[in-house]
């Protein structure tokens, strides 16, 4: 049953970078997955919490940059060293077969640190965010996949390495909002304020 797991998501990886190939995207993936691509929001989201929220604004922040830092560490200090799978972009198997869009980079591949980071973001900005701007649920979520998908299409990714990432960086993200919103109750109140 593993090993048919494998192969639907070695299938799956190549129609997305193979089948799935236009210009458009070709042009566009290698963008989303580039963290200075984003700066501005990040910049946006840092300026806009700590001016409308202040004290509180800096502490949202602080529980933002530890979500993304406690995924990244996670992903890739801890569980894939442990797993050890092979990038698709260098597994020998698949040469001739996929394109590379993007320099490969020597790391393990599942799961996905980029999806991890992202959605552990988007968890956390969407439970706080979420009862004052409704649109944030589909704004992060899709912000997100856009990264991970991007992920896959350039070869540097399978499916379910991403799949992975998100799952983990969604329960930490999740978690940290928890927390955050545990210990400053009055900052939900605020946020929830029109």
């Amino acid at each position: 049953m593993f090993a048919s797991i494998i192969q639907f998501d070695i299938d799956l990886f190549l129609i997305i970078n193979q089948d799935m190939a236009n210009v458009v995207f070709d042009w566009l993936m290698p963008y989303l997955r580039n963290p200075y691509t984003w700066a501005p929001l990040y910049l946006f989201i840092l300026i806009f919490s700590i001016r409308t929220y202040k004290k509180r604004g800096v502490i949202m922040m602080l529980f933002l940059v530890l979500s993304f830092g406690i995924a990244d560490f996670l992903s890739a200090s801890v569980i894939k060293p442990i797993v050890k799978r092979i990038r698709p972009c260098n597994e020998l198997t698949l040469q001739g077969e996929m394109v590379s869009r993007v320099r490969c980079g020597s790391g393990y591949s599942f799961p996905s640190s980029h999806a991890s980071n992202h959605f552990a973001m988007a968890l956390f900005l969407i439970m706080v965010y979420r009862k004052r701007w409704s649109a944030i649920l589909w704004f992060a979520l899709l912000w997100a996949f856009a990264i991970s998908f991007a992920q896959v299409y350039v070869g540097v990714h399978y499916p379910l390495d991403v799949t992975a990432g998100a799952l983990f960086g969604s329960i930490i993200g999740y978690s940290m909002a928890t927390l955050f919103l545990y210990i400053q109750p009055e900052t939900t109140r605020q946020i929830a304020q029109p």
